[in-house]
């Protein structure tokens, strides 16, 4: 339970609420999660392979797994598919929607979103085994405002054509392009920590719109 609901509710409202989405499938072995899913409006037309439900499963096998079995038992090839992830409750339908128009307006074969990164590559550190720090090979600037951008993936929103996808089966390549994203639409739930910020978030965001309302 996130912000008073299943955390992949929203990701499905999200979903729902995209003008670009035709289908919401989840793919998933858990009962529990394929029962709440169904619930709300998304469909579970399969189970997903134990082999494909391991904590070190890469993450676009189930999406492989997911449209091949949609064309050999349903006949059904989608152009465009999008992977969202349910670990990116804060992720809007304008976000998934503004891949899909950088995509057609790109002529793209993929669309990854990404985030500024918290912490630049050039202040990262290196520990060695007694715990003294080393630096980058050259010393980074003292201002961050001297630095080159840098962007990290956030999660939230991964997008490709389909025959390109299952032809590459990787999200990057030579015309996969950026959909930058602010850091307020960017928690990525990985920790603890992480799930118990969404859940503030979340809540606030249900008690703004409530005030709104009223």
């Amino acid at each position: 339970p996130v912000g008073g609901r299943p955390l992949i509710a929203w990701t499905i409202d999200a979903a729902r609420q995209a003008r670009c989405i035709d289908r919401i499938i989840v793919s998933t072995d858990d009962p529990a999660i394929a029962r709440v899913a169904g619930r709300l409006g998304a469909e579970v037309p399969f189970v997903r392979p134990a082999f494909l439900a391991a904590d070190d499963t890469p993450g676009l096998d189930p999406v492989i797994h997911a449209l091949l079995w949609l064309a050999e038992h349903e006949d059904y090839h989608p152009a465009w598919v999008a992977c969202l992830q349910p670990t990116s409750p804060l992720r809007t339908a304008a976000d998934v929607d503004a891949a899909f128009d950088l995509a057609t307006g790109r002529r793209a074969d993929a669309v990854v979103s990404v985030v500024e990164a918290p912490v630049h590559p050039q202040w990262a550190l290196r520990l060695d085994d007694e715990g003294c720090i080393h630096l980058p090979a050259a010393e980074p600037p003292a201002q961050r405002q001297a630095l080159e951008p840098a962007w990290a993936l956030n999660g939230a929103v991964y997008l490709a054509r389909t025959d390109w996808l299952l032809d590459h089966r990787t999200w990057y390549g030579q015309r996969t392009y950026a959909l930058t994203m602010p850091e307020d639409r960017s928690l990525d739930v990985d920790t603890p920590w992480q799930l118990r910020v969404a859940d503030l978030c979340l809540w606030q965001g249900q008690r703004r719109r409530l005030g709104t309302a009223s």
